[in-house]
């Protein structure tokens, strides 16, 4: 049983075979897995031979493969596809693999080798992408405790475990937060929403058990089409403040957890020697330390101010016209930001997501990286996915297979919130050329509302550049092309990861591919305006989580209150009474059930880098300049530095001006 999780797959691509794997399997596997992987870091310390590059270092690449198989897997199936049975071990498996990390963290005989591997570096003949991996293995034991004394030790190792179960019930109660809540509406109470949401609201309903009446939840998605075209100024704000206060009080509180978390890591980062967690996440940053950081956020905030006071007193005056005389609130803004872009550049986005559905938009994203990279994707019916609503791609280069790619696209309750890519299997070619290749296997997941049967399934322009983002991660990991598996694909710094996704945002609203979908070229050059108008808000929102997160974890209090340096922080910076920050710290699973902990930043960072790297396109399917960016930004992985790898495809450093240009604020 605990085979089918651990073993290889007999599948083509040595594919996952969903449809074989008991949920009763997860628990003992992992636990097997655990215990090879000791058994094989039992052997790199027990080799009588000098520690050398490739018996330590290389060694502990290989050590844990069948492990990293089943843990892949529950953690695929556990974000998109979690039951109760899940849900109820999650904690477990979390606290069982972090315990297994630390205590390779915490191996004294083991970090004794890699140190002799490090000490000797300068000598050992090292290639560039070896001696990058030998420098992140030293740090990665260092950072992980592995000169901290016994006692030390001890409570590092208990922090750890915290954390991870802590991590994990801060995301299952923001699901069950969104669960437990919803907007239940009569027919008469949907004026202006598009059909779409009008038809998925109705068969939510429906099978509550409230046939007639229209179900809308705090699914993002759900949640900013209500509040753009609802005319329902009280419904709005209903949702606005349920949405943004998700776990915040009541059955799913997360108060207790996300100062409880905070104090945890500033802990740990003092025992490593950190003035704060902030500094800790960031050493291995492309902006290295807190006030790096911040200044970059501040230079966009400033002027991205201005912008936004322009916006907010036009959506005043369009309100007035309405009869509205209170001021602009924040359920108002995007329901008057839409009537802008409407009377203004003729954009209707109802008539957009006519154009914009999700398999054309797919067969879109395809299509663009044919013409960008030669990338040819073919479905595979063979293959089982995790759920009915996932499709199996094969994934080929010139004629060369490179990897699978899974999609899994549509909304269902047992599923986080929001989009996201992972991999199952990353590429690398550490035996080459006795054993070929391991090729990458990744997945894309989404929250878009499922049509009725025999509808399309309709895309607004932001959800379908979700996808066409997401879609920019899955490429970073097909296109890799690095020997060592922890280097591959997407394993690189955070600031750099939402580059090469940022970057593909560019082509869904490229006037070519909005035309190949068969939208008229009066709408495609409406698009092309209306992204001139709410730069402003857009970059407040999302500039103002990324201060929230860098305050929080830059605290070096040994109790933070969180709530305190929010009111702090927005003080401060003097954020907009019309604007939340776009994530609340008791819903923001990014820093508090992911990796983006004092990082969140690295989403303005990545854009400097994408509009950078954007502005050399004079044609955007240049395809010398495509294969460019992919031999310098897509393949290389973490095998180097990632300012290395921009100057390679750009020629210098990054500048912040196209970013400025872009978000209009220049």
């Amino acid at each position: 049983m605990i085979e089918t999780l651990l073993a290889p797959s007999p599948l083509p691509f040595a594919a996952p075979p969903f449809d074989r794997i008991d949920p009763a399997a997860y628990l003992p596997a992992i636990r097997q897995g655990i215990a090879e992987a000791a058994a094989d870091i039992a052997a790199i310390v027990e080799d009588p031979a000098p520690p050398s590059f490739d018996n330590t270092i290389v060694a502990l690449e290989r050590a844990g493969a069948r492990l990293a198989r089943a843990r892949r897997i529950f953690w695929t199936v556990s974000s998109a596809q979690a039951d109760e049975t899940i849900h109820a071990i999650e904690a477990e498996i979390g606290a069982l693999l972090t315990a297994h990390g630390t205590s390779i963290g915490h191996n004294p005989d083991l970090f004794a080798r890699v140190k002799s591997v490090w000490e000797a570096r300068d000598t050992a003949g090292l290639n560039n992408a070896q001696a990058r991996l030998l420098e992140h293995g030293y740090r990665g034991f260092v950072d992980g405790g592995a000169l901290l004394d016994a006692a030390d030790k001890a409570r590092f190792a208990a922090i750890a475990t915290e954390l991870s179960s802590l991590g994990t019930l801060f995301g299952q109660n923001v699901m069950a937060a969104a669960a437990d809540w919803h907007l239940l509406l009569d027919p008469a109470d949907l004026d202006g929403l598009p059909q779409a949401l009008r038809e998925s609201s109705a068969r939510r309903a429906e099978a509550r058990g409230d046939r007639g009446k229209h179900l809308i939840t705090l699914d993002r998605g759900d949640a900013e089409n209500f509040l753009t075209f609802s005319t329902r100024r009280d419904l709005r704000e209903t949702l606005w403040r349920a949405f943004t206060t998700r776990c915040d009080g009541g059955a799913h509180d997360n108060r207790d957890i996300v100062d409880r978390m905070l104090a945890l890591r500033r802990e740990r980062a003092a025992l490593l020697g950190y003035k704060s967690h902030a500094d800790y996440a960031l050493v291995d940053s492309m902006a290295k330390t807190p006030d790096a950081a911040e200044a970059l956020l501040m230079r966009v905030w400033t002027p991205a101010l201005a912008q936004v006071a322009a916006e907010q007193a036009e959506l005043q005056a369009v309100a007035r016209s309405d009869g509205q005389t209170a001021e602009i609130a924040p359920w108002d803004w995007r329901f008057y930001a839409e009537r802008v872009r409407r009377d203004r550049y003729a954009l209707d986005g109802a008539e957009v997501k006519t154009y914009l559905t999700l398999d054309r938009v797919r067969a879109a994203a395809f299509d663009c990286a044919a013409r960008l990279y030669g990338l040819t994707f073919e479905r595979r019916q063979d293959l089982p996915g995790w759920h009915p609503d996932v499709d199996a791609w094969a994934v080929s280069r010139n004629g060369a297979t490179i990897g699978l790619l899974y999609t899994d696209y549509l909304a269902r309750p047992e599923k986080h919130g929001g989009a996201w890519m992972g991999s199952l299997r990353v590429q690398e070619k550490i035996d080459a050329p006795v054993v070929p290749p391991v090729l990458p296997i990744t997945y894309l997941v989404a929250n878009f509302a499922k049509a009725p049967p025999g509808a399309d399934t309709a895309l607004s322009i932001s959800e379908a550049r979700t996808l066409f983002h997401e879609f920019g991660h899955a490429l970073h990991a097909l296109l890799s092309d690095v020997t060592y598996p922890s280097q591959a694909g997407t394993a690189v710094a955070r600031d750099f990861v939402e580059f090469p996704s940022k970057f593909m945002e560019h082509w869904i609203v490229a006037p070519d591919t909005l035309a190949r979908l068969g939208m008229p070229a009066d709408l495609i050059a409406a698009i092309g305006q209306a992204d001139d108008f709410g730069q402003g808000f857009a970059t407040i929102e999302l500039v103002a989580s990324s201060l929230l997160d860098l305050a929080v974890h830059r605290s070096t209090e040994a109790a933070p209150d969180s709530a305190a340096i929010t009111r702090a922080t927005l003080d401060r910076i003097a954020m907009p009474a019309a604007i939340a920050p776009r994530h609340g710290l008791t819903h923001f699973t990014h820093i508090f059930d992911g990796g983006y902990a004092g990082a969140y930043y690295s989403y303005l960072w990545a854009e400097v880098l994408d509009a950078d790297a954007f502005a050399a396109f004079e044609d955007i399917f240049d395809p010398a300049l495509a294969d460019r960016f992919r031999r310098e930004i897509l393949a290389p992985g973490n095998s180097r530095d990632p300012l290395a790898s921009f100057i390679a495809f750009r020629g210098r450093p990054p500048e912040e001006a196209p970013l400025l240009r872009d978000r209009r604020l220049a």
